[in-house]
């Protein structure tokens, strides 16, 4: 397991931070929440499922955990994923009780402050045009929409084993000083 600190970043209201196992109840909460996890990848999570992807979420630095100060509940994530040509992927995934209070913006906005200053040339994501909410944040962060791919990506299948085939956008962010 890679040799990282506990606290990545503090905002005024949260404290983006490596997962522990103490983590357990409050990531089974959101994973667990199929309106949470509806653009994901993945199907709502079972206490044991969770369990074990909270063991990957300890030994990835990819993973960052989004608490509360005023509570030290954890409320989310930001993905930051090492891409090539200097380049991360960013994502995020928070309880439902939490949206809309900026806690996603504030601290993404964290993040990639913080990639950039250790001289990350580009920051992008990927997220379905139906999740308006995700790509209006992206917006918002300074984004740009750079692609609309049509059909390109399936995580389902139907009842007949046919795919069930789903756009993308892609938006990205540069570092000005790069």
């Amino acid at each position: 397991m890679e040799n990282h600190p506990i606290i990545l970043a503090e905002t005024e209201r949260l404290i983006l931070r490596r997962y522990k196992k103490e983590d357990i109840q409050d990531l089974f909460a959101y994973l667990s929440d199929k309106e949470v996890v509806k653009y994901e990848p993945y199907k709502p999570l079972t206490f044991d499922e969770a369990i074990e992807n909270l063991k990957w979420r300890i030994g990835t630095a990819e993973m960052i955990a989004v608490e509360l100060k005023s509570s030290h509940k954890m409320i989310g994530n930001v993905y930051m994923g090492k891409r090539d040509f200097e380049a991360l992927e960013i994502g995020y995934v928070f309880h439902r009780n939490y949206w809309g209070h900026g806690y996603a913006a504030e601290s993404c906005k964290a993040l990639i402050q913080l990639a950039f200053s250790n001289g990350i040339h580009r920051i992008y994501a990927e997220c379905d045009p139906n999740n308006q909410r995700s790509w209006k944040l992206l917006e918002l962060l300074g984004f740009q929409r750079e692609a609309h791919f049509r059909k390109n990506v399936y995580f389902w299948k139907d009842e007949n084993e046919k795919a069930i085939w789903k756009d993308t956008f892609v938006y990205a962010k540069l570092n000005d000083n790069t």
